[in-house]
């Protein structure tokens, strides 16, 4: 099973181009391959800076600050 896949254009001044093409062939990379280990990346960190977010709001509503705090609404 193929996957599907779909060209796109990106402008990147010369110098991170040129950084792109050394970074992809010192991994024995594609600039494609490179560039979409990058997005996921990119995506991975923007879930978990969700995550931490949705973390310290719910430790904030419940008065959590220190470990303790957490021993305690735990015990």
């Amino acid at each position: 099973m193929s996957m599907q896949r779909q060209i796109i254009n990106i402008s990147v001044p010369k110098a991170i181009a040129k950084q792109i093409e050394a970074q992809a062939k010192k991994e024995n990379k594609t600039k494609s391959e490179l560039l979409r280990d990058a997005f996921r990346l990119y995506q991975w960190d923007k879930e978990w800076a969700r995550i931490r977010m949705l973390g310290e709001q719910t430790a904030q509503k419940m008065g959590i600050e220190t470990y303790d705090d957490i021993e305690r609404i735990a015990g």
